[in-house]
């Protein structure tokens, strides 16, 4: 019990701190809406368990002994960023999207768990700090994957739903110029900042 606030407290702080995660939700909020971006919310919630039972299996040792790893995360977490960053350019982002735009599919965004630096980070820290306080391997799985989605699910649904406000906003030139300049410079603050951790 004495562990479940202070794991609570890092896991509100961790999922709803602007990061690759909730800028890519606050854009599909805006272009898809709440529903189309279920699929997007869930794959996060899914991928973030798997990596905590990672975490709990030490793979954290793995990424602080294998530095080439680390920097693999990095490379490919931040084009693929910066690759998203290119369509929510303002000559691209439309609220009403065009046939090809689709909102992230659960295993795409499940998937990019796996080359987000802020969810390895934010898992194997949770690993590294909580798991020594709890008794057993499995009760630690159970209550970080709990807490961790619980919190995380709240966070997404949030980032989604301030999505779809701004989406209202839109239909004005100007304000959508605005919101994707914001959005480009959030997403590449985000990749500058991800090469400092």
């Amino acid at each position: 019990m004495d562990t479940l606030f202070p794991l609570a407290s890092f896991a509100f702080i961790s999922t709803f701190t602007p990061g690759p995660n909730n800028m890519l939700l606050l854009a599909s909020g805006m272009r898809f809406g709440f529903f189309h971006s279920l699929p997007h919310i869930l794959g996060i919630q899914i991928g973030i368990g798997l990596q905590l039972v990672l975490a709990v299996m030490g793979f954290s040792y793995i990424l602080v002994e294998v530095p080439a790893l680390n920097l693999t995360l990095k490379i490919f977490g931040s084009g693929y960023l910066l690759y998203l960053a290119w369509h929510l350019r303002p000559n691209q982002l439309q609220v009403n999207s065009p046939e090809e735009a689709r909102p992230f599919t659960f295993f795409q965004a499940l998937l990019f768990q796996f080359i987000n630096p802020k969810a390895w980070i934010m898992t194997m820290t949770a690993g590294s700090l909580f798991l020594p306080n709890l008794s057993s391997h499995v009760l630690a799985t159970l209550v970080m994957c709990l807490v961790f989605n619980g919190i995380g699910a709240s966070s997404s649904s949030s980032w989604v739903l301030a999505g779809g406000v701004i989406r209202h906003y839109l239909d004005s030139a100007f304000w959508r110029q605005t919101f994707s300049l914001t959005m480009l410079g959030l997403i590449v603050g985000t990749v500058v900042y991800l090469w400092w951790v």
